[in-house]
């Protein structure tokens, strides 16, 4: 199986409240020091919890967060973590077993909006996807900005790097995943087909949809019926509508918060 290279030697500087302390709770990456506006308050949870990891909590003033994330949205809390490391085929396959689930995989042939990508992995953490595949080219990767969208969920996804989205299509068909390309133009419904068992959804980037060469490596094509003059979605809202139709194949899910 194909491994892309991950990057976990290289520090990130991760933003937000949410990203922060779900980084800190999932404890899968090793946080040098995390930066904050004050201790009271909101920061009181994240802080204490921080401190009982052994994590070093500076309080910092605000010129510190405009020089570090300097388009805001830092909401007065910066860490210094290691890089998201990304996962393999194997091991993403290897998680779908250990979890005694037929494999629910994510592919994203050019998705180039972090905000996208973000929004994408926390519908993936939410409905229980085995693993998220992105291109190497011609895409957004696992930035700051991405795990800042994701809310935390960045932490709790295993992501696959690829140089070659056609290459992990025949990979995965010979484990035998069913692979469905959601593509406007198809003419059998997303409600209409068999989500039950070993399953891979393919999504093209914004604006441009799945490539020619993907569309023809997929097994099944499928698209979600609109009724409004607009004939397309944003693709985070389409990944939701796909992944939560076959979480109510599959079974239903314990209830989330919405925020």
């Amino acid at each position: 199986m194909e491994r892309a290279d991950g990057n976990a030697n290289r520090p990130d500087i991760l933003y937000g409240l949410h990203s922060v302390r779900e980084a800190v709770r999932a404890g899968t990456r090793p946080i040098r020091r995390i930066l904050v506006l004050r201790v009271d308050r909101q920061f009181s949870d994240l802080v204490q919890t921080a401190r009982a990891k052994g994590i070093p909590v500076h309080v910092e003033p605000p010129a510190v967060f405009h020089r570090l994330v300097p388009h805001g949205k830092h909401q007065g809390v910066v860490a210094f973590i290691a890089a998201k490391a990304y996962s393999t085929t194997d091991e993403i396959l290897q998680r779908a077993q250990a979890h005694s689930a037929p494999p629910l995989l994510l592919l994203l042939d050019g998705v180039e909006d972090p905000h996208n990508l973000g929004a994408i992995l926390r519908t993936a953490d939410a409905t229980g996807v085995h693993g998220v595949f992105i291109p190497e080219r011609r895409a957004v990767g696992l930035t700051p900005t991405v795990a800042k969208a994701s809310a935390g969920a960045l932490d709790h996804v295993a992501v696959c790097q690829v140089v070659n989205l056609t290459r992990l299509l025949g990979e995965l068909k010979e484990q035998g995943v069913w692979i469905y390309g959601v593509e406007p133009r198809a003419t059998t419904s997303y409600g209409a087909v068999d989500m039950t068992g070993p399953v891979a959804f393919v999504f093209g980037g914004e604006g441009k949809g799945l490539r020619q060469g993907i569309r023809n490596a997929c097994d099944s094509l499928i698209h979600i019926p609109m009724k409004g003059q607009v004939r397309s979605l944003n693709v985070s809202v389409a990944v939701a509508i796909i992944l939560y139709e076959a979480v109510r194949q599959r079974g239903s899910l314990a209830h989330t918060s919405v925020t």
